[in-house]
Parts: C-alpha cells; structure tokens; sequence
C-alpha cells in the first residue's frame, strides 16, 4: 500500500516557523521516523507552497486503488475550493492533518473547506497527528 503525505505551504518551515505552535522539529527528521514505524509500508512525502502543485499531486495518485493520502494543506485548508474539488474528484481517501489545534487559533482557522471530502481530521496532536492518520488506515486495513 502506498501512503502520500502532502504538506502545503509554509510546512517546509517546520521547525523553525513559530515553534511555540509547531515544535521545534523539521518535517523530514519526524518523517524519517515514520519511516521506521511504518517498514512495510510505501511512505512517500511531497511539499509544495503552491495551490496548483498541490492539485496535480492530489490528481497524479487519487486513482490509484493502493493509494491512502494524508493532506496537511495548511493555509489552504481554509481558502481553498479548488483543493477541495481536487479530493471529491479522486477514489483515494483522504485523512486531513493538522499540527495545531486549528479551533484555539484565529476564528478563521476554524473552517475547514476540504474537511467534508476526507474521511475524518486529526487536529492539535502535533506531527503524530501524522501516524495516527496512518494509524487509522491500517486499522481500517487499506494498508498493511
């Protein structure tokens, strides 16, 4: 099974962006970990600042049956449509990720456009928020 992780923007700032909110670790160090909780499965990364890329990606693999993806979309999860679209348009589910706990920031953060095409969202549990979405997922035995 194939397991995509998308990070949106500004997430390839982890570890240095407002660490009082996202932790003082950078995204490929955690990743390199979940490499070696999660062996046997097809853990694959992919960042992008662009809401296009973002899009593409989403597309490139949403058809693929042994694919699950884990979107932190950042920013974009409360402005995009298009991102939205994206997800409703493809087979693949879907597991929205946020770090921080979206509902104890700015009341704008607290709608999320694209959680009605995902399959649940894990917010405010740091990057294990990460591997509890994959968690999930082979609970759920769409992956090994």
């Amino acid at each position: 099974m194939n397991i995509l992780i998308i990070n949106g923007p500004n997430l390839n700032l982890l570890g240095k962006r407002e660490p009082e909110i996202y932790g003082d670790e950078g995204f490929e160090s955690y990743f390199e970990k979940l490499l070696k909780n999660y062996p046997n499965d097809k853990l694959r990364y992919y960042q992008s600042n662009i809401e296009g890329e973002i899009i593409n990606k989403i597309h490139e693999v949403g058809f693929d049956e042994d694919t699950v993806i884990i979107l932190n979309a950042g920013g974009y999860t409360h402005t995009s449509v298009a991102i939205s679209d994206a997800i409703a348009s493809i087979n693949a589910p879907v597991m929205e990720v946020h770090i921080s706990n979206i509902y104890k920031r700015e009341s704008f953060r607290h709608k999320s456009i694209i959680s009605k095409e995902c399959v649940g969202m894990i917010s405010g549990l740091g990057l294990e928020g990460y591997s509890l979405a994959i968690q999930y997922f082979v609970n759920q035995k769409l992956i090994n």
